[in-house]
Formats: C-alpha cells, sequence, structure tokens
C-alpha cells in the first residue's frame, strides 16, 4: 500500500470520542444524505426575535415608567418607601403587664402604600385582634382606603400613637388620609394624649367639574366611614375646612371613630 492509499484510508476514518478511529457508516446503496438544516439561518432567527422580545419589554416598561405617577409607584413600591414599620411583640396600651403584639407604621401614605403595608402584616404575622399602632400625617387617599380595608379584613385592632423600648404606648398623631387607616380597626382604640386630624379632600388634579369630583370624593369617603361603622358626622366634620381640625377625644368618641377609649381626659 503506498503513502497515498494510506493517507486517503486515514481520511475515511473518523475518531471515536471514547475509542479509536472508526469508520463512518454507510449509506444503503442509492440513498442520498440527509439535508443538514441551515443551521447559521435558524441561529439567526432566534437571536433576532430574542431582540425583538426584550425590546418590546423594554419600551413598554419605559412607556409605563415615563408616567409621573408610575414612576412615583416604582420609587414607593421598590426604592425608597414613604412608609416605615416596626414589630412590637407586646404593646401595653392601658399600662398593665398584659399586652398584644403590634405593628407600629409611621410616615406618610404613599402612592404604593397599601402593597408595601400588606406585606409587611404577612411578615409580622399578626393575629386577628392584634394591633396596627399609626402615626402618620396622611397622604394618597385611596391607598389609606385600601389599607383600611386589609385591616378590616384581618380583625385587626388600630390605635394612634408609638411605643418606646419597653412597649409602652406614647402619644402621636393621625390626619387626613390616615383616619381612613385608622378606621379600618375593628376596634379602634383612643390613646390618651393622641390626636385625629380631618379635612376636606380634594383632588390634585380636577378632571372636568372640580364640584362634581369633590362631591363624588365625599361620596366615597361617606361610603366607605359607613362601612366601617364611622358615623355620617365626620364626613360633615371634614367638609368645613381644608386645614387639619383636630378633633377632640368626645367627639371622636360621639362619631363613633374612637371605639373604645383608654384612660380619662
Amino acid at each position: 500500500m503506498s503513502a497515498d492509499d494510506s493517507q486517503n484510508g486515514e481520511n475515511r476514518l473518523r475518531r471515536s470520542p471514547t475509542g479509536p478511529a472508526v469508520a463512518p457508516p454507510r449509506l444503503p446503496p442509492g440513498q442520498a444524505p440527509p439535508p443538514q438544516p441551515p443551521r447559521r439561518q435558524w441561529q439567526f432567527w432566534t437571536v433576532a426575535i430574542f431582540i425583538l422580545l426584550v425590546a418590546g419589554i423594554c419600551i413598554r416598561a419605559y412607556r409605563d415608567l415615563s408616567q409621573p405617577e408610575a414612576w412615583h409607584y416604582w420609587k414607593d413600591q421598590y426604592v425608597s418607601p414613604s412608609l416605615t414599620s416596626q414589630v412590637i411583640d407586646t404593646l401595653h396600651l392601658d399600662g398593665s403587664s398584659q399586652g398584644r403584639r403590634a405593628l407600629f407604621v409611621s410616615g406618610t401614605i404613599g402612592p404604593a402604600a397599601a402593597s408595601w403595608f400588606r406585606s409587611r402584616l404577612d411578615q409580622a404575622n399578626l393575629a386577628p385582634g392584634d394591633i396596627v399602632l399609626l402615626a402618620s400625617p396622611g397622604g394618597d387617599l385611596n391607598q389609606a382606603v385600601i389599607m383600611g380595608e386589609i385591616i378590616r379584613s384581618r380583625g385587626l385592632a388600630t390605635a394612634v400613637g408609638s411605643a418606646d423600648a419597653a412597649g409602652r404606648i406614647k402619644p402621636g398623631y393621625c390626619a387626613s388620609a390616615c383616619v381612613l387607616a385608622y378606621a379600618g380597626g375593628k376596634t379602634r382604640f383612643g390613646v390618651l394624649g393622641s390626636a385625629l386630624g380631618v379635612h376636606r379632600f380634594v383632588t390634585t388634579r380636577p378632571l372636568g367639574d372640580p364640584v362634581a369630583e369633590a362631591q363624588r370624593i365625599s361620596g366615597a369617603v361617606l361610603g366607605y366611614m359607613t362601612k366601617m361603622g364611622v358615623s355620617s358626622s365626620i364626613v360633615e366634620a371634614m367638609s368645613e375646612t381644608r386645614d387639619i381640625r383636630w378633633l377632640s377625644p368626645k367627639q371622636a368618641l360621639a362619631m363613633n371613630l374612637v371605639t373604645e377609649p383608654l384612660g380619662k381626659p
């Protein structure tokens, strides 16, 4: 055998990944080899479709976040929430040795407050009868209503104030939209020295007739407060002024906003 024949013989062999060189399989006589798929074309279209999908998602996300409301919501939900929370293992409401588990929530009620609040409640693992302790100047009306609905659906109580390291409650204030979240409590404690402030709600972006919009908001607030067992007289107190009107303990009790006062005024 010549050197050329030996070289041609080696060329007809292929190396096996697990053994010595083996001959490629022979096709039956008259049968053509199967066509090879256009791998490069297939890879090109795969990459092209992936790029189009990513571009579509990015464009949609950009359009969503280009709206101020969407950006504020995203920021409040993921970047810097306007509310803060702290779990209190034992909150002493009236100075007694017995206490209840509580979630202390403070700060401004932002555009994503309800979603944030729900997740904090889940983490706190509060049971029905436990307390949501509020201290807030108010904020987003719709989010406050949703927070109140969440509080009521879980059978939680509410109170206004803060707590020291020993779990003793200290006076605080809850104003504007915070009062709607407070109204969600199945039991609403009135802490001696704490303040509840109400005022007339107005939209920041009036659509159409401002008077009609104000009436719509008042009707929605009235419906919500009535559902929570609060007297309709609170809406009358709200409508009197755009400035904060601080309710006296007697007024809050007469409106049934406070259902269980603590201490003596």
